[in-house]
């Protein structure tokens, strides 16, 4: 308790937060990090991560806005090894050696060997036909198997290369017995336009020979194939096939007493009828006609009464 005649003290002034020696240590911490009383203080770690994350979103956003501005640079591995290629043809100085050369070709397994051999048969024999010397039958043989084989690329080399070889009346032969006008009879159907047509053109030739001829009127499929070709063709492929048809009911064929199977002549007239209507040449016109009026005779036909 207080004495009597003691007199209260006044209040004492309040004393600073931070005393003199204490605020001057502090701005000597900061002013001075690298004190050696003081460890420089270290940025905390998610401030770079936080930086780090914004300059990662930043660069990814502006790759996908910019993808001209995305690294190019070449890569330092080495490029993957290019497709070995066939090893070119030997060249060739005569025809002979030509038909040689593409012979052993067409008869490798290799699809590759084969496409060159008839390459090199397309620059040497389509240009310029030649007689001599006749086309042998083991390249002849080859040309078949690969028309069989029924790729386009192939059908386009091998029918341009047949029909430049039977222009040639002694290739015709060498080609009816290598099995081409069975081939092409029974390949029409599935080749392309042109080369139907070239194909075609080459069976005509090859049923100038008597052996032709024999071989296209014992086939049974050499009527419904002409027919369906007939109708998907014009102009000479149309030609080419009334043709054959022609050689099929022509003298000494289907009404000559052979024992051969054909369609019935009303069905063919009519398919004639009806492809002489379309697009055809002046000669496909002629030969139907004449196919026509051969059909009416043969086949004891009125065609008038059937508005043929």
């Amino acid at each position: 308790m207080m004495r009597a005649n003691q007199k209260p003290k006044p209040n004492a002034p309040p004393r600073p937060l931070f005393s003199c020696g204490f605020f001057r240590r502090c701005t000597q911490s900061v002013l001075s990090p690298t004190s050696p009383h003081q460890q420089p203080r270290r940025k905390p770690a998610t401030t770079s991560s936080s930086s780090s994350s914004s300059t990662s979103t930043s660069q990814s956003f502006t790759q996908w806005r910019f993808p001209h501005h995305v690294d190019q640079t070449p890569s330092t591995a080495p490029p993957p090894p290019a497709p070995a290629r066939p090893p070119p043809l030997p060249v060739a100085t005569t025809l002979q050696e030509t038909y040689q050369i593409a012979e052993l070709h067409l008869a490798s397994v290799s699809e590759s060997d084969k496409l060159l051999a008839l390459q090199l048969l397309e620059r040497v024999v389509v240009p310029d036909p030649s007689s001599d010397p006749t086309c042998p039958p083991g390249l002849m043989r080859g040309l078949v198997s690969c028309l069989r084989g029924n790729r386009i690329v192939t059908a386009k080399y091998v029918t341009k290369i047949l029909l430049a070889l039977c222009l040639a009346e002694g290739n015709r032969r060498v080609a009816v017995e290598a099995g081409a006008a069975r081939a092409v009879v029974e390949t029409a159907a599935g080749l392309e336009n042109s080369a139907v047509e070239r194909a075609l053109a080459a069976l005509e030739l090859m049923c100038t020979t008597a052996e032709g001829a024999a071989e296209v009127r014992a086939h049974a499929m050499t009527v419904p194939a002409m027919v369906a070709v007939m109708a998907r063709l014009a102009g000479r492929g149309r030609e080419y096939a009334i043709s054959i048809l022609a050689v099929v009911y022509g003298r000494g064929g289907a009404f000559s007493g052979e024992e051969i199977t054909v369609a019935p002549a009303e069905e063919v007239a009519r398919a004639v009828a009806l492809a002489l209507e379309g697009e055809c040449t002046a000669r496909g016109r002629r030969k139907g006609a004449h196919l026509l009026k051969t059909l009416e005779e043969y086949g004891r036909l009125d065609l008038s009464q059937n508005g043929t």
